[in-house]
Parts: structure tokens; C-alpha cells; sequence
């Protein structure tokens, strides 16, 4: 399998390389394990650890409380956080539909947790995602992108940080989380 993937990616560089068609577009973006994002529409700006450890990405929750509205499973919880942008420490409270729940394995026993879909920015553009709600107060990073999210956004420099700048506006693309499909390799 390897030896015919590299017998018909050979010609296919060579080719590419020949007629100049290697467009600098073509090439995905690089992100640092830590980057700046803001919640969205809010527009508070974050420091995200981008963890390849993790697969679903995480947000800081305090007063997580659960209640069923026209007999769905619904969240209520608040984001507080301090602002990067300012230094002010800003507070918000969310109500989302319950996306899924998970159920996390570690050496401090299992946990189990709501999933909800927020939106970000990074970079030029808005990403809808799935995150789990968490007290992350103790935490240097109030949200923490897993592969799912870090998928769609391009490749991850380890050695890098802050290489984007979140600029986004009403007007900014947004890629959705219904529209995403994931490698099969991510460990779904």
C-alpha cells in the first residue's frame, strides 16, 4: 500500500513542481500550540491550548445546570473568564442545547460531562464546535481545542505560539459542525 501511494504521489510532486502549479493558497495553515481565540458573537478573547491529546475540545463552565426545554436536554452555565484583549475579568451566561454527553476516562476516576456546539474565531474564520463544559478555573487555558477542532483549522506547530490573531466579524466564514467530516484516523 505504502509503495503504490508513493509510486503515485511522485509524479503527481514532480509534475507539480515542473509546472509551477503549487500554489502558496493550497498549503494548509499553521497554528502554535497556543493561540488567541474569542467566543462568538461575545467576541471575549481566550488563550486556547491546542491539544493533540485530546479529542474533544473543552471550555471553562461554572454553575453548570441542567433542565429540559419542549422535552430536549438543555444547559444553562456561565463563562467567566479574563478578557486577553483588556485584563478585565468578564463573565457570561449561556443556555445550549445538550449536544451529546460524555463520559471521560482518567487515573482520577470517570467523569461525565455535557457537550454543547459554540462558536470561535481563529484566525479569519468562525468554527462551530463541539465542546465539553468544564470548571477549568484551575487551569492556564480556559479552552482546550482537541482533534476534532484541530482538523478543520490546519497543521500544529508545537514549537509555535500566538500565530494568529482572532479577526473575525458577522461577515467572516463560518464553518459548521453539521458540515464536518472527520478522518477516520482522528480516533472517533
Amino acid at each position: 500500500m505504502k509503495t503504490a501511494l508513493r509510486h503515485a504521489l511522485i509524479p503527481l510532486l514532480g509534475a507539480c513542481l515542473l509546472s509551477g502549479t503549487a500554489a502558496a493558497d493550497d498549503e494548509p495553515e499553521v497554528f502554535g500550540w497556543v493561540e488567541k481565540t474569542t467566543i462568538e458573537p461575545w467576541g471575549v478573547e481566550l488563550k486556547a491550548k491546542l491539544d493533540s491529546g485530546a479529542l474533544t475540545s473543552s471550555m471553562q463552565a461554572e454553575h453548570i445546570e441542567e433542565f429540559k426545554r419542549d422535552g430536549e436536554d438543555w444547559v444553562r452555565f456561565e463563562v467567566e473568564v479574563e478578557d486577553e484583549a483588556t485584563g478585565e475579568v468578564v463573565a457570561r451566561q449561556y443556555e445550549r442545547e445538550i449536544h451529546r454527553r460524555l463520559i471521560l476516562s482518567g487515573a482520577g476516576g470517570k467523569d461525565r460531562r455535557p457537550a454543547v456546539l459554540m462558536t470561535i474565531c481563529m484566525g479569519d474564520t468562525r468554527y462551530q464546535e463541539q465542546f465539553s463544559l468544564e470548571d477549568r478555573d484551575d487551569m492556564n487555558y480556559p479552552v482546550l481545542l482537541g482533534r476534532r477542532a484541530i482538523q478543520d483549522l490546519g497543521l500544529l506547530d508545537v514549537t509555535e505560539t500566538f500565530t494568529h490573531s482572532p479577526e473575525c466579524d458577522e461577515d467572516s466564514p463560518l464553518q459548521e459542525h453539521a458540515d464536518k467530516e472527520y478522518d477516520e484516523d482522528i480516533g472517533i
